[in-house]
């Protein structure tokens, strides 16, 4: 068993939660304005919900990260690290496009990219730890019912 490294542990937190912060600057002034009065499925979960559900999934996407961070850095685990980082990136755009930018059709062909980066990361750390793989596992189901929530609310208005 490998010694846990403290300092490796928390920088792999800290990126998805500094991520999540990030989102969260096009979400929070939204979620209490124009969010409130669009048209919106009855199954549509309340909006305080979403705050815990990713604060835990952001965490679990860090340790993921570290668990593969702490393996030999070889070329699987460059492209491990590289498609990790794109669905980061795109995990942010999409607050930007639909709560910044309220681009609903946007945000949802954004989203279905977002899905497919990370399926594309969770095969990629598969390769290198299995458990790391799965703790991506929750992130992709919550995000496809994201997707299906956000092709609703995209036909509703």
């Amino acid at each position: 068993m490998k010694k846990l490294n403290f300092g490796k542990l928390f920088i792999s937190i800290s990126i998805p939660l500094m991520a999540g912060f990030l989102g969260s600057f096009f979400t929070s002034s939204s979620v209490k304005t124009w969010y409130l009065i669009i048209n919106k499925p009855s199954w549509n979960p309340p909006s305080w919900v979403f705050a815990p559900v990713w604060t835990t999934l952001f965490i679990m996407m860090g340790i993921s990260l570290y668990l593969v961070w702490s393996r030999k850095i070889d070329n699987k685990s460059r492209v491990a690290f590289k498609m990790f980082a794109v669905q980061m990136v795109l995990n942010v755009l999409w607050s930007v496009f639909f709560f910044g930018m309220g681009n609903f059709w946007l945000a949802f062909g954004e989203i279905l990219v977002l899905w497919a980066f990370i399926l594309a990361t969770i095969v990629s750390f598969a390769k290198i730890n299995k458990t790391a793989a799965w703790l991506l596992v929750p992130y992709i189901l919550w995000v496809s019912f994201a997707t299906y929530l956000n092709l609703t609310i995209a036909l509703l208005n």
